[in-house]
């Protein structure tokens, strides 16, 4: 855990440092990143991954960044082939053909560009056929309005607005179940902006906790900006409930795979390697992949979380 802590460390220098030197340098370059590359052999497994519009400050909600890291590390696996669109959207709609799951990284609520125009539509044409769906962070949570019943039905559960909360905090993750997701993947601790009190489906049918922990008292505290919640989320922290963080999910026709990840609002984050291999085993779990004992190879140069990072001033 200590290592693992060195390289987070070490990683948010190398961030913050790049933000200090200004905006002109190789850190924001996102020229070499292969956008909707496309590739039209049946017998690799494509993977899109949807990148949100810039969003936040620095060092966080780095969707275009992120995303790319994902990129490299899916490739890790024979076969799999990643194609990145960025803004929240693939120019060209082909994009989607064949692909065997899609992952949404990217702001939510009125700023989700899955409920966009007829994007919602679109995605659930690719449920129908069985397609995986992965949400990232900001990326489970629809607005009140549109949403809900689909993220619901398609990755288990989603964060409702008035009732799931998000503070910053860190997660003590003491135990890992026994699933396909969670291979390879050890006990550990990491502060993140963990949302929690999710709305999950009825009974938890199909749902697999992944990532739970016990929120501190402090997490209801509006000193570090987050927020109260309903007195019911209140109650559950002062009796030291247990909370879900990330889930796998097995939808009800039996076909399609869907996971919710509430954490990666920090770039440096990824540096946890506990971190992005639940994650980039999710990715291939819900495209139907076999996930080896070890967990799937993310392996990740430091340097790379100081790359393709979005201008967004100092």
């Amino acid at each position: 855990m200590r290592n693992s802590m060195k390289l987070i460390l070490a990683a948010s220098m190398l961030c913050f440092g790049a933000m200090a030197r200004g905006e002109d340098d190789a850190a924001h370059d996102q020229s070499k990143v292969p956008l909707e590359v496309d590739t039209k052999d049946p017998g690799l497994t494509k993977v899109v991954l949807i990148a949100g519009p810039r969003s936040h400050g620095p060092g966080a909600h780095e969707f275009f960044a992120g995303c790319a890291l994902l990129m490299n590390m899916l490739k890790q696996t024979p076969g799999i082939y990643p194609v990145m669109c960025r803004d929240g959207w693939p120019k060209n709609p082909e994009i989607f053909n064949g692909a065997k799951t899609i992952v949404c990284y990217s702001d939510g609520g009125g700023g989700h560009p899955l409920l966009r125009d007829n994007h919602l539509d679109v995605i659930g044409g690719l449920m129908k056929k069985g397609v995986g769906l992965a949400l990232i962070h900001y990326a489970v949570e629809p607005t009140k309005e549109k949403g809900e019943k689909e993220f619901i039905e398609w990755v288990g559960g989603c964060f409702e607005v008035n009732w799931s909360v998000n503070p910053t905090w860190v997660a003590d993750f003491t135990s890992i179940p026994d699933h396909p997701v969670a291979r390879g993947v050890k006990p550990f601790k990491i502060n993140d902006e963990w949302y929690f009190n999710m709305r999950f489906a009825d009974g938890m049918k199909g749902v697999t906790p992944l990532f739970f922990a016990i929120p501190p008292a402090s997490t209801m505290s509006r000193k570090d900006g987050a927020h109260e919640g309903n007195p019911d989320v209140r109650k559950a922290v002062a009796e030291g409930k247990q909370q879900d963080m990330a889930w796998a999910f097995d939808r009800a026709d039996g076909i399609g795979r869907g996971f919710g990840f509430t954490g990666a609002h920090y770039h440096s984050n990824w540096g946890e390697p506990n971190f992005r291999r639940l994650v980039v085993n999710a990715i291939l779990w819900t495209a139907h992949l076999d996930i080896p004992a070890g967990g799937a190879k993310c392996d990740l140069d430091p340097a790379d979380l100081n790359k393709n990072l979005d201008k967004k001033g100092k």
